[in-house]
C-alpha cells in the first residue's frame, strides 16, 4: 500500500526473490559488502522494500530517511551513521 488511498500493487514472492536478488547484485557490483552501511532516500514505494530487502540478503546495514526530510536532514543522518551509499 502506498501513501495515497488508491495506491497499492501486488507482487508474488517468486517476483520479489527475484527482484531482490537483482538490486543485491546492482550493490555488490558496487562494492557494498557484508557490515557496510547504507542510507535509503525514498517514499513508499515498492522498490524501498526491495532496497531494504536486499541490503538485509548481503549483510549489509540500512537506515531508511523518508523522502519528506530536507536535504539537511539527510546530510545529518548520513554523516551520523558514516554511510557509504545513499538510495534514492
Amino acid at each position: 500500500e502506498g501513501n495515497e488511498p488508491g495506491d497499492s500493487t501486488k507482487i508474488t514472492y517468486r517476483e520479489l526473490l527475484h527482484k531482490v536478488c537483482q538490486f543485491a547484485n546492482v550493490l555488490r557490483s558496487q562494492g557494498v559488502k557484508k557490515g557496510d552501511r547504507i542510507s535509503i532516500y525514498m517514499p513508499m514505494i515498492l522498490e524501498l522494500v526491495i532496497a531494504m530487502l536486499a541490503c538485509a540478503r548481503i549483510g549489509a546495514l540500512h537506515s531508511v530517511v523518508f523522502a519528506g526530510f530536507s536535504a539537511d536532514s539527510l546530510c545529518e543522518r548520513i554523516l551520523d551513521c558514516g554511510c557509504s551509499v545513499l538510495i534514492t
